[in-house]
């Protein structure tokens, strides 16, 4: 016999033989397998729900949320509920909403104010170390997300794009789960252009938001108490990019009877229409770039842009020009014009987009870098994308800057921002960010104060750092570490 016990959000069920408390239902998640998975991890789905944590007692390992006292001994319990921990959310760089309009969306640019508090650190030359530790998640080759998912305390995800798994971080053990999917249909794999998801705004809980797959576009809930996801479809059919928010309009690219077409879809995808895209490939698109009320997929061939209510517009790259899209993405003018950098087959150069005819910008190297967070060798660019650098150190001559992240801030003349510089590097841009191995690297901030957060010893495939902030810290991950590294952000936390 099991006395029930109803809360506004859950119903406890409390065995009389022995005063446990086990969970059979709450808002938001669908069945409640109690026995199988959550009495491993207490501690962990009692934050999340808002229950309440015995400190001296031993009646019970868990009680419904509101509980002050223990009903058996009456002894006093850490109750959880009503407290709700409030962080800034992350998907990944590309999906901060926060960002103005005057500044493209979809490139690895946060509105975070990570300077403030990492500027506080010694500057350079002194060499810092990662004061936190995470342990890789099992599928390395991931993509981060940190957010409530309409629970009282954030959690981080992992999802590994290629391999559809979805692993899920427990901070009071210190452990990641392999999420299992609730139904045979709830695919997650998607492998055949860059990733990127729409987060939920308000979400319900257990709602993370429009992921791509490749049985098409799906909204993505979680059960952390089961440690399982399921998905809904909204969207069935071949997605051949990762879709876009667009004042209110959702953009994505799709495949229809062989062709690429461009979906046109409200943000509640009630109703949408198709426009085909006669000659653009089907396959290997960047993640969409939000700018100028428009949407633009870049891809190795061509550029498409896309404005809600019109028609999108494929425009293949000038004969002999070639992107490189592996040196960061788009940068402005002061104009206000987007701009990406190729190759001729002579020399590098800047290409304007969204133009029908573009005006092409010669330059004299390679520049990395994107939304005017720009470097040539070891120096920043501080005026047009293709003025000469401007040398502070001779000695940086030899360096090699890779940028990863920007913080953008209003109160700020010049862009700051998270990078990796390449120590006694001579050779080619496009050597060093594929397969050389550089004996040398230095995790670097760049800003009022340039600071040196860490040293790396032989550093392979650099773009494959990703950088994501979680639970008031500043991450770094790389597929062949053991470890990420972190470095605390105490006014974000």
């Amino acid at each position: 016999m099991a006395y029930r016990w109803e809360t506004p959000t859950s119903v406890w069920l409390e065995d009389e033989t022995n005063g446990q408390f086990a969970l059979q239902a709450t808002d938001g998640l669908q069945h409640i397998d109690w026995q199988a998975h959550a009495r491993g991890r207490l501690p962990d789905v009692a934050h999340l729900l808002g229950a309440s944590l015995p400190t001296s007692c031993g009646c019970a390992a868990i009680y419904p949320e509101g509980f002050a006292f223990c009903p058996t001994c009456g002894r006093p319990l850490e109750k959880l509920f009503g407290r709700t921990r409030v962080q800034g959310d992350w998907w990944g760089a590309y999906g901060d909403q926060l960002l103005p309009r005057h500044v493209p969306h979809g490139l690895p640019v946060t509105s975070m104010a990570l300077g403030d508090s990492l500027e506080e650190r010694p500057a350079a030359p002194a060499i810092g170390r990662a004061e936190l530790s995470m342990p890789v998640p099992p599928n390395a080759h991931s993509v981060f997300a940190a957010s409530n998912y309409g629970f009282p305390e954030p959690r981080l995800l992992a999802l590994a794009p290629v391999r559809g798994v979805l692993q899920y971080w427990d901070p009071l053990a210190q452990l990641w789960h392999v999420m299992a999917a609730e139904s045979p249909g709830s695919e997650l794999r998607f492998a055949s252009s860059q990733y990127g998801w729409l987060p939920a705004m308000n979400p319900a809980r257990g709602e993370v938001g429009v992921v791509p797959t490749e049985a098409g576009l799906v909204r993505l809930w979680i059960n952390p108490v089961n440690e399982s996801y399921h998905t809904e479809m909204l969207v069935s059919g071949h997605i051949a990019s990762s879709p876009g928010l667009m004042r209110r309009r959702v953009g994505c690219l799709c495949v229809i009877e062989g062709a690429l077409h461009l979906l046109d879809a409200d943000a509640g995808f009630s109703s949408g229409e198709n426009y085909e895209c006669p000659g653009a490939p089907t396959s290997g698109w960047m993640r969409p770039i939000g700018y100028d009320n428009r949407l633009f997929w870049l891809h190795q061939q061509g550029q498409l842009a896309w404005r809600p209510g019109e028609a999108p517009r494929w425009r293949p790259w000038p004969r002999g020009w070639t992107p490189k899209l592996e040196f960061g993405g788009p940068t402005q003018s002061r104009d206000g014009r987007l701009w990406h950098i190729g190759h001729d087959g002579q020399a590098y150069s800047f290409l304007e987009l969204g133009a029908d005819n573009p005006q092409v910008e010669p330059i004299d190297g390679a520049r990395l870098g994107f939304a005017n967070l720009l470097f040539r060798r070891g120096h920043p660019v501080l005026d047009e994308p293709w003025s000469a650098e401007h040398v502070e150190d001779v000695n940086e001559d030899d360096s090699l800057v890779l940028p990863l992240l920007r913080s953008f801030n209003n109160n700020r003349s010049q862009p700051s921002g998270l990078v990796l510089r390449f120590h006694k590097y001579t050779g080619r841009a496009e050597e060093a960010l594929a397969g050389r191995t550089i004996p040398r690297t230095t995790i670097e901030w760049i800003g009022k104060r340039n600071v040196i957060l860490d040293d790396i010893s032989r550093l392979a495939r650099p773009l494959e750092c990703v950088p994501f902030v979680y639970d008031g810290a500043l991450w770094l991950h790389h597929p062949d570490w053991n470890a990420m590294r972190g470095w605390r952000l105490e006014e974000l936390s």
